[in-house]
């Protein structure tokens, strides 16, 4: 029988890179990606990859300024 994870205290892994504006986002074939990792309360972790579904790198940036703001006010909410 498998343990379910809580992530209600997951702690998001976010590194803000200021000489590298694309930081946690890649391009795959043409549509913006963002990724990030939570390290959970049972020291394992999750890698979470959302597509941002632009194609435009100033929007893919927006997109993911805003994820990272809903997700250090409330970490659980970064597994959708």
């Amino acid at each position: 029988m498998s343990q379910q994870v809580t992530l209600t205290n997951a702690v998001p892994a976010i590194r803000i890179a200021d000489q590298n504006p694309d930081h946690h986002l890649w391009n795959n074939n043409g549509t913006w990606w963002i990724h990030y990792t939570l390290h959970l309360p049972d020291y394992t972790k999750r890698r979470v990859r959302r597509s941002l579904a632009t194609r435009r790198s100033n929007e893919a940036r927006r997109r993911r300024d805003e994820i990272f703001a809903d997700l250090l006010a409330s970490p659980a909410s970064g597994l959708n």
